[in-house]
């Protein structure tokens, strides 16, 4: 996979590329990352990607020039599956969406500013929209790096178990159920002692039916997805 990023803080996001998982998923080649900086593309002397709203208002507005130069080179190199705007009125990320963009081949990311980008960019452009949630951040990249973790994760190959994904939260609609290390006790609080059986069938149902319990409590609204 490859994820190309367009914004205009490409230092925000190079450090989270370089740790932990995503930068094994890297190091792997199992998927690349290039972030391109929007002033690289702007044609005036002062690298500015924004300007007034026509019709007045508060806020600066991104332009479309530059966006529309960085889309079309990137357009002129290969095919792309996506191209993702981030902005608090799209659709709301969640892991079945994590799951479909996972097989995807290549997208782009566009992380707006200000009061976003010309509406232009997102009629000609885009072509899905995604918020991480319903509240205003100063910029799109922290929301690229959520979906860039989202997504990266579930590429075969990057978790050393490549089941583990499969036994997260909101794979199936539920909650993931409590889970338990060393030691079996601690301070006097135990841990069920069903996971210390070592009778399997019996460890598959108390977990099926913690992470049963624990969306009915937690998130009811999921359980009502599945019926």
């Amino acid at each position: 996979m490859r994820i190309d990023i367009i914004t205009v803080l490409p230092e925000l996001l190079r450090s989270p590329f370089e740790a932990s998982i995503l930068k094994r998923a890297i190091d792997k080649g199992l998927v690349e990352v290039h972030l391109h900086n929007l002033r690289d593309y702007t044609v005036n002397k002062q690298k500015s990607v924004d300007d007034y709203q026509f019709g007045g208002g508060a806020g600066m507005v991104m332009t479309v020039q530059p966006i529309d130069d960085c889309i079309t080179r990137l357009k002129s190199e290969r095919e792309y599956d996506e191209i993702i705007y981030m902005t608090p009125d799209g659709e709301t990320l969640n892991q079945k969406t994590a799951n479909q963009m996972s097989l995807l081949k290549n997208i782009i990311i566009l992380c707006g500013h200000y009061k976003g980008v010309d509406q232009r960019v997102r009629d000609h452009f885009i072509t899905r929209e995604i918020s991480i949630g319903d509240y205003v951040l100063s910029g799109g990249e922290l929301g690229a790096l959520v979906l860039s973790d989202a997504i990266i994760r579930l590429i075969p190959g990057v978790l050393s178990d490549e089941t583990s994904a499969l036994t997260d939260s909101f794979q199936d609609n539920l909650l993931a159920p409590p889970v338990y290390t060393r030691p079996a006790e601690y301070k006097g609080w135990r841990v069920p002692d069903v996971l210390l059986s070592g009778h399997a069938a019996k460890i598959e149902k108390w977990r099926e039916d913690q992470a049963l319990e624990r969306t009915r409590t937690r998130r009811p609204d999921l359980l009502d997805e599945l019926t």
